[in-house]
């Protein structure tokens, strides 16, 4: 029996794109729900819904990833 439990991953806007998606499509919210993952990316959803978006795990000029 595959585990039901969800994963989270928290992101911060680096650049200005990403900083007007995190205030307009997020809602100021850095955790987002992981869809999918591979060992390169992650395919990833806000908290409210209304944005999801791929983030390659290491050198992403948009996003950075913390714990």
């Amino acid at each position: 029996m595959k585990s039901s439990k969800k994963k989270f991953v928290n992101v911060v806007p680096v650049s200005k794109i990403a900083r007007e998606r995190f205030i307009n499509h997020m809602d100021n919210f850095h955790s987002c729900l992981i869809l999918e993952e591979d060992e390169k990316l992650y395919h990833l959803l806000s908290l409210n819904g209304m944005y999801e978006f791929h983030l390659q795990k290491t050198g992403n000029e948009h996003w950075k990833i913390v714990k």
